[in-house]
């Protein structure tokens, strides 16, 4: 099975703001952080966002946090709707063109397989991913400077 880079980044995004839970957290922090270019964590963040994952707020004091709790956020939902398709093979598209499609086998098993995958992601929500929040933010390198308050 393979995910999209998108929906990566959209998993590593969540385990950030899920480390961050006291806080409003920037694109900026979290573009150094993953060596992901600001403009492109933008339509991810936004993605995000639209699908009711991530609180954004503009303006000084502003930035991101989790919509809900990470034990509320199941992962398989976030790749679903961050996914923007599962066509495994070409006979998983409605314009098919395969001539063995109205016979074949193998799309079946396929099929299973991608259910089978789906359905472990179902088994964890975005709190088993984050875990130990301390070492969490120990290999993200979030500095309590980072975290304080500003005076």
């Amino acid at each position: 099975m393979h995910i999209t880079q998108h929906t990566d980044y959209a998993l590593r995004v969540l385990i950030y703001l899920g480390a961050c839970p006291e806080r409003r957290v920037t694109i900026k922090e979290m573009a150094a952080c993953f060596d992901i270019s600001r403009s492109h964590l933008m339509k991810i963040v936004t993605r995000l966002v639209a699908e009711g994952f991530v609180d954004g707020a503009r303006g000084k004091g502003g930035g991101l946090r989790l919509q809900c709790a990470p034990e509320a956020i199941g992962v398989g939902a976030v790749v679903r709707r961050m996914e923007p398709g599962f066509d495994l093979v070409e006979c998983f598209r409605s314009d098919a063109a395969c001539l063995l499609t109205s016979g074949c086998r193998l799309k079946g098993a396929l099929h299973t397989a991608l259910s089978a995958f789906l359905a472990s992601l179902d088994t964890l929500t975005l709190a088993d991913l984050i875990g130990n929040p301390p070492r969490l933010r120990t290999l993200l390198r979030i500095d309590d400077a980072a975290t304080s308050p500003p005076r």
